[in-house]
């Protein structure tokens, strides 16, 4: 009862508010009331309420409250008690403004994704990430007359969708605003989000009403009033529409997808209504709200596509104008941890897609961020790591095309296909032209101006020269125009493409000739290329978007990898992979069979002074995983990602992901080396690899499968720390015959003294010993020449002193010393010491004595990993550190005696 009192507070205050006789004709005209779908109220029920409380109950009891209170309204109205109706028309209004509140949360809060279970609802607050929109006054865009780029006059606002409406610098609050925008760009979900923070209070407070009218649902619609649009956007049948609309700067309408009506907006001044009851044609009620003839101080947030603008232009003046040009680096990375609930998940998918080149500047589009969480995170949910994820960045793109496809109506396949053909055929001219932007007579040339399709694809802009000059489209993304023009060699041909002037001559081999020519901003194309021909992404193709995709560009592809690395050269000479864009190519292709035939030829791989990402590395990874004849991997002055400490460990993703070849890495390292039975030379320049780093790759070294002949591991930042585990792996490895530490300082003799051990183990199979610059004295030199096995060891740039030289010496005198090599440095021995090796040199004339360091002669590129040309200044430090030593200081072309 307390309740219903409650809610009728105003209904029994109206009535107190009445005189006695005034009372008695309100119940009196209250037999007579007829109240919709409900029934009037017996005679002595009224009899018995002789007060405003017990007739409030009474009414309560017989009507709902929204009935009792419309009821009382009109008889109020007919005793001509003006004021009471209006003060309940006022509380009536406010009870339905928070009444339509809820109806927009149950709408707007929450939503479905494509991919989400059934019942799964995702809440716009969390998944929402700000977009960068740019603003600038419809003037400065000159409506008809300019190019609806941003790039052009004067600068334009950034903004978000909780700053659309504030005022500008000019303290100029936009009361129309155009937001533009790509399929997939985020209109939508922008104004989910003008909704949910309206509703909740956080902003957009000026008005009372938000109306958001999909222009799909109403599209259909012949004729209609703005009462009966605020009707629809209502969830009660008895709306106060007339009271809602008395105060119209209080009122935001919103049309959502404008595009979708199709309208021109050219009707005549005189045909547009002033009234917003009057029933008109849908084109006609709409365009009296654009030009102000009906409800003129309202506000209004029109979404579109760039193809509506045309139109927009022709009856929007003076007003604003936002474009939505996609998320920020900053905000790519914010979605990706909102769509993620795990954080290491987030950042996981993240890095693969930021170092992806091509698939990060696509994340700038939403829906292709969303394309991308969506793929990774059902690889993740698989528990499938992302170096075994074939969806590439080309499989990602089908997939991205497949849900553009569902914006379309129902297309017959066929046309969809020949579309897709006359597409490509654009996309491919336009790269080899290096043209981004097409006129709108090519677009009708190529058949393309299909108003249901074309928008998909191509944004349209208008321009300055006006309509006799038609307008100017573009790609929605570069990256796209370069996977439309892969496709345009791989689609399927039909017979009336065969008679097609325009179109290119799809010789593949003209596109890949060049590429490796001259034209590596080809690189892309081709990428997506490789991608295209995979049979998971045929199948793919197929299934999603209909498109046939014809395997046939597999062979010219093969042939040309397996030529590009020497395959014409001298059979006797080694085949090198140097070119990282060949790993790239075949993890797009993601194929085990097709990238043991491209490989199959070639023994090594040589990268020098590369800047290997993350997502360089998978592919890297996968091309080693799958090479039976690998035998060489030669990494120099390479510099890798450095994985985040906070991340997963590296060792959760089988691949070679050396970070700097950092010791998180070198567990990968190890596996390599037991799983490549082929593999005999490894060399890890200029790393910081580290103690702990070879404390793992010593573990590979001592697996059986290990083959490794020769490791290389200059320039490592070692310590004396990590001898014991060379020396047990050195007493173990079956085959390693080379080892090189040189340049690393921390070794000391207490160190050498410890990988002596390991040298004295009868299984030692090591020959080849180079200790060059490791800051060594004569202290290390007895344990040197215990060790049984070395014919070569170099201990060039190291200061033995005198007595460490003679002791070198007595050893080498011994006929059974193998030793055929001995790296010293000379400079500022004893009188002794040099008479000792001038003699040693009259009785071993074959052995060779003398500097025998290696030295690199820098190329291109390379010249800041080596040593002596860091720019460090005498008696500095390099990198890491390491100290440069005044004789290792000299010209690294200069001649030296090399073993």
């Amino acid at each position: 009862m307390a309740e219903q009192e409650e809610a009728l507070a105003g209904l029994i205050q109206a009535l107190q508010a009445l005189t006695p006789t005034d009372f008695q004709e309100f119940k009196t005209k209250l037999l007579d009331a007829r109240v919709e779908g409900g029934w009037n109220i017996p005679k002595d029920f009224l009899a018995k309420a002789a007060h405003p409380c017990a007739l409030a109950s009474c009414m309560g009891n017989n009507y709902s409250k929204d009935a009792a209170m419309d009821v009382a309204i009109g008889l109020f109205e007919e005793m001509n008690q003006r004021d009471l109706a209006e003060k309940l028309l006022d509380e009536k209004v406010k009870e339905y403004e928070r009444k339509y509140r809820e109806h927009v949360v149950r709408g707007f809060l929450r939503y479905k994704e494509v991919n989400s279970r059934l019942g799964e609802n995702l809440s716009i607050s969390s998944r929402y990430t700000d977009l960068t929109i740019a603003t600038k006054p419809w003037s400065e865009h000159g409506g008809e007359d300019e190019a609806a780029d941003t790039s052009n006059g004067p600068p334009a606002i950034t903004v978000t969708a909780q700053t659309l409406f504030k005022p500008n610098d000019d303290e100029q609050t936009p009361q129309t605003l155009v937001l533009v925008g790509a399929p997939g760009m985020g209109k939508t979900m922008t104004v989910r989000k003008v909704m949910v923070e309206w509703v909740e209070g956080t902003l957009h407070a000026e008005f009372d009403y938000v109306f958001c009218i999909d222009c799909k649902d109403v599209a259909s619609i012949k004729e209609v009033s703005v009462a009966d649009l605020v009707s629809k956007c209502c969830p009660h049948r008895q709306t106060p529409v007339g009271k809602i609309l008395d105060d119209q700067k209080k009122i935001l309408f919103i049309f959502d997808g404008f595009e979708a009506l199709g309208f021109s907006l050219l009707q005549s001044k005189e045909e547009l209504s002033s009234d917003p009851r009057e029933v008109k044609p849908l084109e006609t009620t709409l365009m009296s709200l654009l030009k102000r003839t009906v409800l003129p101080k309202s506000s209004l947030l029109i979404t579109t596509r760039p193809i509506g603008l045309q139109s927009l232009g022709r009856c929007l003046k003076g007003e604003h104008y936002a474009e939505i040009l996609g998320f920020s680096a900053a905000k790519r990375k914010e979605y990706f941890h909102r769509y993620f609930e795990n954080n290491n998940k987030a950042d996981m998918a993240f890095r693969f897609a930021r170092d992806n080149e091509i698939l990060y500047s696509l994340c700038t589009i939403p829906i292709m961020s969303w394309t991308v969480c969506t793929i990774l995170e059902q690889e993740l949910c698989k528990k499938k790591n992302l170096y075994e994820c074939s969806k590439a960045t080309t499989r990602m793109s089908v997939f991205y095309l497949s849900q553009l496809m569902t914006c379309r109506d129902g297309n017959n396949p066929q046309d969809l296909q020949r579309f897709l053909r006359k597409l490509c055929s654009l996309a491919a001219n336009g790269i080899w032209k290096h043209k981004i932007l097409f006129e709108e007579k090519e677009i009708k040339d190529y058949g393309l101006d299909q108003p249901d399709l074309l928008p998909l694809f191509l944004n349209e802009k208008i321009t300055r020269r006006g309509v006799d000059h038609g307008n100017i489209y573009s790609f929605t993304h570069l990256h796209l125009q370069e996977f439309f023009a892969a496709m345009f060699y791989v689609l399927e041909d039909d017979e009336e493409a065969d008679g097609d002037s325009r179109a290119l001559t799809k010789d593949i081999n003209v596109l890949l000739e060049n590429y490796s020519e001259s034209r590596k901003d080809l690189n892309s194309t081709l990428r997506f290329l490789f991608g295209l021909v995979s049979q998971k992404t045929i199948e793919s193709a197929d299934k999603t978007i209909g498109c046939r995709i014809s395997p046939r560009a597999r062979d010219h592809l093969l042939r040309w990898l397996q030529g590009r690395h020497g395959g014409s050269s001298h059979p006797s000479q080694v085949m090198k992979v140097s070119k990282l864009d060949t790993f790239h190519f075949l993890f797009e292709m993601n194929e085990k069979g097709f990238t043991q035939s491209a490989l199959g030829h070639c023994t090594d791989i040589d990268l020098q002074d590369v800047k290997l990402t993350f997502y360089d590395q998978m592919a890297l990874s996968f091309c080693i995983r799958e090479w039976v004849g690998l035998g060489c991997v030669t990494l120099r002055g390479c510099s890798f990602h450095q994985q985040n400490p906070e991340e997963e460990p590296a060792t959760s993703l089988p691949q070679l992901q050396w970070c700097r070849l950092s010791e998180s890495c070198c567990a990968e390292l190890a596996a390599l080396l037991a799983e490549h039975p082929s593999l005999a030379h490894l060399e890890l320049g200029d790393s910081t690899l580290g103690d702990a780093g070879v404390r793992l790759l010593c573990t590979g070294l001592r697996q059986p499968g290990c083959r490794l002949r020769v490791l290389r591991l200059r320039y490592s930042h070692l310590s004396g720390a990590c001898c014991e585990d060379l020396a047990a792996a050195l007493g173990t490895s079956p085959c390693l015959e080379e080892l090189d530490l040189s340049f690393s300082e921390g070794l000391r003799d207490a160190g050498v003294k410890l990988l002596c051990e390991g040298l004295q183990r009868r299984r030692c199979q090591l020959r080849t010993l180079r200790l060059g610059s490791c800051r060594l004295t004569g202290a290390c030199c007895q344990a040197l020449v215990e060790s049984p096995g070395l014919t070569c060891l170099d201990l060039s740039d190291n200061e033995l002193g005198a007595d460490g030289v003679l002791q070198l010496c007595r050893r080498l005198r011994h006929p059974a010393c193998p030793l055929r090599a001995l790296g010293l440095s000379t400079s500022g021995l004893s009188e002794e010491a040099l008479q000792e090796l001038a003699a040693l040199r009259m009785l071993k004339p074959d052995l060779k004595i003398g500097d025998l360091l290696e030295q690199d002669v820098p190329q291109a590129g390379a010249m800041a990993r080596l040593p002596f040309y860091r720019g460090v200044l005498p008696g500095g430090r390099g990198p890491g550190g390491r100290r440069l030593l005044a004789s290792r200081r000299r010209s690294p072309c200069s001649n030296q005696s090399r073993f």
